[in-house]
């Protein structure tokens, strides 16, 4: 039988790596919604547009950020982390649920479909 405290302290090790991928791509996606957003801005020079714009990269974070915070509580579910994921997801959740409300509204969308 393979010992499992090695096995756990790899899943550990693995999980923290998928954490920090999760949280990097997170910080990408930041990034490039900011640099398309810039981009959006200078040739619309519509506020709204590039509004959606950013509001799409950034709800697109998010969902790397909450994917990073379930695996951690995943390989770690002592009580705090678990009221701390609870409150994280919530927010985030909200968050992100008042974004997607308002990218439906995006008239832009609407004229390309």
């Amino acid at each position: 039988m393979p010992d499992l405290h090695f096995l756990r302290e790899l899943l550990v090790s693995c999980v923290g790596y998928l954490q920090l991928l999760l949280e990097i791509i997170s910080v990408i996606c930041v990034v490039i919604g900011l640099a398309k957003t810039l981009v959006v801005i200078l040739k619309v020079k519509e506020g709204r547009a590039a509004r959606y714009c950013l509001g799409n990269w950034l709800a697109t974070a998010l969902e790397f950020q909450l994917a990073a915070d379930i695996l951690v509580t995943t390989v770690d579910p002592d009580l705090d982390s678990l009221i701390k994921l609870g409150i994280i997801a919530v927010i985030r959740t909200f968050l992100n649920y008042f974004l997607s409300k308002e990218l439906e509204h995006n008239p832009e969308e609407k004229k390309a479909a």
